[in-house]
């Protein structure tokens, strides 16, 4: 049985990593830039979409202030995804839990018609946090999910490239970042809306080279490589 896989030790390494962040994101000096974009939507209040790509989820919630509207973060049926949704829930990030990776069809079409629904429900009231090219990638490609929940809402979406330096890259499909104490950490804020009329296909194209330059722009404010 892989760690992950066994409960106990599921949720203490869970409680474990959202204590680390924590720590982290309290000694991390950050700079944030696009904030005001941030700070409309929060006073506004209602649904938004918050985006960041999969590799930077560990610093996902370092870019939500504790005045933001409340949020949620769809998180995938895979035990793996149990572990990063027990992880964020301890960072103030409950779960919505669904997923369009499950081998089985039935089960693949059941956990995103799932997510779908939750996700159009949280976003009637607040925020719903969502990775695009997760769980499985190929990382920094967007799918249609993000789009949809945002023209099927009328929600705003947030696009948010995240960073820091130091940070440790994990051996994994995306090399996940996760972040060490006493460095630089920006934040880049854009806001977008999905256009009346425009073809989805465009607007994959466009949102995921928005969020790949925020991300790069995040990158260059701390200083950290690019792979």
């Amino acid at each position: 049985m892989r760690p992950l896989r066994n409960p106990v030790i599921q949720s203490t390494l869970a409680w474990i990593l959202a204590q680390w962040m924590g720590f982290c994101f309290a000694t991390i000096r950050w700079t944030r830039e696009g904030r005001e974009d941030a700070e409309a939507v929060w006073k506004q209040g209602g649904g938004v979409l918050v985006v960041f790509w999969h590799s930077r989820i560990a610093l996902g919630p370092a870019a939500w202030a504790p005045h933001a509207t409340p949020a949620k973060a769809m998180v995938s049926l895979s035990p793996d995804g149990e572990f990063f949704a027990r992880a964020l829930a301890h960072r103030g990030f409950p779960a919505v839990r669904g997923s369009s990776a499950n081998k089985d069809k039935a089960d693949r079409a059941k956990g995103g018609a799932k997510a779908l629904r939750e996700g159009l429900r949280q976003l009637k009231v607040g925020g719903l946090a969502i990775t695009p090219d997760g769980p499985r990638g190929p990382s920094r490609q967007m799918a249609e999910g993000l789009p949809v929940l945002a023209k099927l809402s009328g929600a705003p979406a947030l696009l948010i490239g995240i960073s820091c330096k130091p940070a440790v890259r994990l051996n994994s499909w995306d090399r996940a970042l996760l972040p060490l104490p006493f460095g630089r950490g920006a934040v880049v804020y854009d806001l977008v809306r999905y256009p009346e009329g425009a073809e989805m296909d465009a607007v994959v194209r466009e949102w995921t080279d928005r969020l790949t330059a925020a991300e790069a722009r995040a990158d260059a404010l701390t200083g950290l490589e690019r792979i």
